[in-house]
């Protein structure tokens, strides 16, 4: 099957059988390693990318489904060479430790605040809750993601 993707902003074209995960396209004929095989099963949350904007679980979506579709990995979350609020608020608060859980929690995280300006704490644990963390107990990945809600908020209305 010939499918058509726009992938972080680029037009890509892969021939594969329709009943290919989008992990393993993402990972092997796109070179995109972000997004990483867990469980294999939907529970984990490393794999999680966003389509048309929804984080799903790549380890669940088969390639057949994207044809025409947005798909947007951690790769593409970066803004050039410079790391968005986001991925800076994660390092700086230790959000991010191991790094197993980290691109779904950035992706997860992301979709939230692009659809919530100023997410309350029940919303963030809710928007992550089908990513595993091992390492942080959460609450540093929750401080993170308020730090770079309010980030996002203080670019968008400049100085004062």
């Amino acid at each position: 099957m010939r499918v058509e993707l726009l992938v972080n902003g680029q037009e890509r074209v892969v021939e594969m059988p329709p009943m290919v995960r989008l992990l393993d396209v993402l990972r092997g004929q796109l070179g995109l390693i972000g997004a990483k095989e867990g469980c294999g099963e939907g529970e984990c949350g490393t794999c999680t990318v966003m389509l048309d904007g929804e984080p799903v679980n790549a380890c669940l979506v088969a390639i057949g489904q994207c044809n025409g579709r947005e798909i947007i990995t951690v790769e593409g979350l970066a803004e050039g060479e410079h790391l968005t609020p986001l991925q800076q608020c994660m390092a700086d608060h230790g959000g991010a430790q191991c790094g197993i859980c980290t691109p779904g929690m950035l992706i997860a995280a992301e979709a939230l605040l692009r659809r919530e300006r100023s997410p309350s704490d029940e919303q963030i644990r809710a928007a992550v809750a089908g990513n595993i963390c091992r390492c942080t107990g959460y609450q540093r990945i929750v401080i993170s993601i308020q730090e770079a809600a309010a980030a996002r908020r203080e670019q968008s209305e400049g100085p004062r």
